[in-house]
C-alpha cells in the first residue's frame, strides 16, 4: 500500500518560513489527491491545504490563504507545503494524507483519507 514519509518542520520564530515534504513510496502520487492536516494540542485535527492528482487544483483554509503554498512534483513523487509568515497559532503537528477517488467530496474530513504520514512538529515561538 501507499506509504508517506514526511520531512521538514522544526522551530522557527514568528514571521519565519518552513517547508514540509511528503514523499510517497510503493505507488505513484499521480493517482492520489493529497492534503495537509494539522493538530494543535487539545484540538481536533484540521485540514490545511489540498492538491489534486495532477497538481492543477489547490485549496486552502482561510487561516493560511496567502501564506501557505501546496505543490506537487509527480516526478519526485513528493508533495510540499511551503509555509511563510508563520504565526504562533500555526504551531501543531502536521500530517500529509492521501486518497484516491473524488477530490472535492468531504475534502477536509479526516476519516476520508486512507494513507497518512507519520507527522512532523512545527513550532512557532520567539
Amino acid at each position: 500500500q501507499l506509504q508517506l514519509v514526511q520531512s521538514g518542520g522544526g522551530l522557527v520564530q514568528p514571521g519565519g518560513s518552513l517547508r514540509l515534504s511528503c514523499a510517497a513510496s510503493r505507488f505513484t502520487l499521480d493517482v492520489y489527491n493529497v492534503c495537509w492536516f494539522r493538530q494543535a494540542p487539545g484540538k481536533e485535527r484540521e485540514g490545511v491545504s489540498c492538491i489534486n492528482k495532477d497538481g492543477g487544483v489547490t485549496n486552502y483554509v482561510d487561516s493560511v490563504k496567502g501564506r501557505f503554498t501546496i505543490s506537487k512534483d509527480n516526478a519526485k513523487n513528493t508533495v510540499y507545503l511551503q509555509m511563510n509568515s508563520l504565526k504562533s497559532e500555526d504551531t501543531a503537528i502536521y500530517y500529509c494524507a492521501a486518497r484516491s477517488g473524488s477530490y472535492y467530496f468531504k475534502m477536509w474530513s479526516v476519516s476520508e483519507y486512507h494513507y497518512w504520514g507519520q507527522g512532523t512538529q512545527v513550532t512557532i515561538s520567539s
